[in-house]
């Protein structure tokens, strides 16, 4: 295999984005046969199946790379035309960024403010746990992603922003009826909120309390938003670990009280980006960064 024919290349990420051969079709002027007939050609050309024909269309774990080189060609394509004053017809730079819902909420959104906007940048923000936004690099979904994961994803470059400081709290009426004996027993029983069914983040921090292998109580209500987590903390509807600038201004308030000796944990949180010459991407990893410097917390900082 000698090249990867862009014209059939295009045609996949047309059809990966469309959801069928059809809707690829009109977003390309051509036929439906022309399609299934690049994307068969590609397949033969690279020796493996690049997609499921289901409705819609997804693409296997190969396909998965032809088309995070698509996204990556045409990035490239529109920063060229950009240089060279052929970008008329093409509209703003689009960015795609993976971002947990607690850094958006906190420190993130108000950065992303701060990017520049001459000329203009659209950003696509997709909402995803720091534990899993990888695999929305992995699978060419976004160009970069705010992640706990230190390991670089192929063909992207990783660099630390810092820690995301959690605190154990709940409200005092719970507290008074749910919280009253040994800290490490009462929080594998008490009501807890998670963000949803993969948020690990409460059951980690009750094994470590307790040395042993059960997390925190079947009891729990998940809530998947940032803000509304801290309410639901709040209301008494359960324990939680609330992200610390949430946190702070409960606490001085009365609304909340801290669990188990105020013991924070600490995520650590990386930014990963595809490896391009990409100006509009350097300007966004630039001011994210300079953000969490000023926002998140460097190892082995108290208070």
């Amino acid at each position: 295999m000698d090249e990867l024919p862009l014209d059939q290349v295009r045609t996949l990420l047309a059809v990966v984005d469309e959801g069928t051969f059809d809707a690829a079709a009109a977003a390309l002027h051509v036929t439906p046969s022309a399609v299934s007939q690049r994307v068969k050609a590609l397949e033969q050309r690279t020796g493996r199946v690049l997609v499921t024909r289901t409705k819609p269309v997804r693409p296997t774990e190969s396909g998965r790379i032809v088309v995070r080189f698509a996204r990556q060609l045409a990035r490239l394509e529109r920063d060229a035309r950009a240089e060279l004053g052929l970008d008329d017809a093409r509209g703003p730079a689009r960015l795609p960024i993976a971002v947990n819902a607690d850094s958006l909420a906190t420190w993130l959104l108000p950065a992303l403010t701060r990017v520049p906007q001459d000329p203009p940048i659209c950003l696509e923000l997709r909402r995803e746990d720091e534990a899993h936004t990888t695999a929305l690099l992995r699978e060419g979904q976004v160009m970069a992603a705010v992640t706990s994961s230190p390991d670089p994803v192929a063909g992207c470059t990783v660099r630390r922003l810092g820690l995301a400081r959690y605190l154990p709290v709940a409200s005092p009426a719970f507290t008074a009826r749910h919280l009253t004996g040994s800290p490490d027993q009462d929080l594998r029983d008490a009501p807890v909120i998670v963000f949803d069914r993969r948020d690990d983040l409460q059951d980690a921090f009750v094994r470590s309390l307790s040395g042993g292998a059960s997390g925190a109580s079947r009891v729990r209500h998940c809530v998947p938003t940032s803000e509304g987590f801290a309410d639901s903390v709040v209301a008494g509807l359960g324990w939680g670990l609330v992200p610390e600038p949430q946190a702070r201004p409960l606490l001085r308030a009365g609304a909340l009280v801290p669990l188990a000796e105020a013991r924070p944990v600490d995520v650590p949180l990386f930014w990963q980006q595809w490896k391009l010459d990409s100006p509009a991407l350097a300007t966004v990893a630039r001011v994210v960064t300079e953000a969490a410097a000023r926002a998140l917390r460097e190892p082995g900082t108290a208070g």
